[in-house]
């Protein structure tokens, strides 16, 4: 396979894998990530990806939509269209003037949260202390309705029942054919299925980089372990100078479909840089045993990175860090890269490969 044939493949591979990522990259929340907050007084068209955590303080004139580790609706927060997402906990403190219809480890409306339209919902555990104006539909292992909860419609449901039962205003039915979204009393099932899902995707992105350029990937993972420093400060540059450049190409007449197509860039070059990161760390970790093996470096940095992930606060940090440092190194051995193809004299570029 020539150069050019590898660039094409490696492209068009990973344009499959975020496209699959990164629905509606148009949007004003979308993508793949740690974290997304709607601020207070900040309005955006919708939320939609895999996200660690949503937190909206603001207001959602559409849907949300995918999965998170967490979805949380402040007191003050409003989403004006639908929440359709799979999460390990959704807790409503604010207003969803639309449908809940979700599945997830346990699902709580609190005193002032408000669903104005139907709610339906599979989970571990459901617990009602707001207001749902619809009809309800619950499968769940428990099912609490708390003194200020009130169901303006009827409600249908599977699992066990207690509380308020005076909350319904319309007909109570227990229906068996609904199915829980839960095993037993595993209740972040959603989460860790994907968890597994992500694990499996970056395996494959990152296989396919040490495939494809094993001497380059080797290169990136050299240049976090001796200029860590000068790697984790060019990744923190881009992550920041990135979005402002794009937003201020917007503001041009022909600049926002660049930003675009910017945006898609910049994403795909934080996931690779990710990628990156982890696999150094873990070949610097195995480098400590004196183990030389890229597949096992890269699977030893995955671990690493999802064992990370259950340590509150601190994991997060860390992960972030670790993706500051894959991103700079990457950036900086492609600049280097170019440096010196345009220093070499000839056609050297064409059937030259990346190294």
């Amino acid at each position: 396979m020539s150069a050019s044939q590898r660039h094409i493949f490696v492209f068009v591979i990973s344009t499959l894998l975020v496209v699959g990522l990164f629905p509606g990259v148009v949007s004003a929340q979308s993508g793949f990530g740690d974290k997304v907050t709607v601020e207070s007084g900040e309005n955006v068209s919708s939320v939609e990806g895999v996200f660690g955590t949503i937190i909206v303080e603001g207001t959602v004139t559409g849907d949300i939509s995918g999965f998170a580790g967490d979805i949380v609706v402040r007191e003050n927060g409003v989403v004006e269209g639908n929440i359709e997402a799979f999460a390990g906990s959704i807790d409503i403190a604010g207003t969803v003037r639309g449908d809940v219809s979700s599945g997830a480890g346990s699902v709580r409306v609190t005193e002032t949260g408000v669903v104005e339209g139907d709610f339906n919902v599979g989970a571990g555990s459901v617990q009602i202390d707001g207001a749902i104006q619809g009809d309800a539909r619950i499968g769940a292992a428990t099912i609490q309705l708390g003194d200020t909860a009130i169901i303006n419609g009827s409600l249908t449901y599977d699992g066990e029942l207690s509380g308020n039962l005076d909350a319904v205003q319309g007909d109570i039915t227990r229906d068996r054919s609904i199915a829980p979204m839960f095993f037993g009393d595993f209740q972040p099932v959603s989460t860790w299925v994907f968890a597994i899902g992500g694990f499996i995707l970056n395996f494959f992105l990152g296989a396919l980089l040490l495939g494809l350029f094993p001497k380059f990937s080797d290169r990136v993972s050299d240049r976090v372990e001796t200029d860590p420093i000068r790697s984790g400060l060019t990744g923190l540059g881009i992550l920041i100078g990135a979005p402002i450049i794009l937003i201020i190409v917007a503001l041009t007449v022909i600049g926002i479909p660049i930003s675009i197509a910017g945006l898609f860039v910049f994403l795909l070059t934080i996931w690779i840089g990710t990628i990156y990161g982890r696999f150094a760390i873990g070949d610097w970790l195995l480098s400590l045993a004196d183990v030389n093996n890229r597949w096992a470096a890269l699977l030893a940095g995955l671990l690493l990175a999802a064992i990370l992930w259950q340590i509150p606060v601190i994991g997060g940090l860390v992960n972030f860090i670790i993706t500051l440092l894959g991103l700079g190194a990457l950036v900086l051995r492609l600049i280097t890269r170019r440096r010196r193809m345009s220093l070499t004299p000839g056609p050297s570029s064409e059937g030259a490969s990346v190294e």
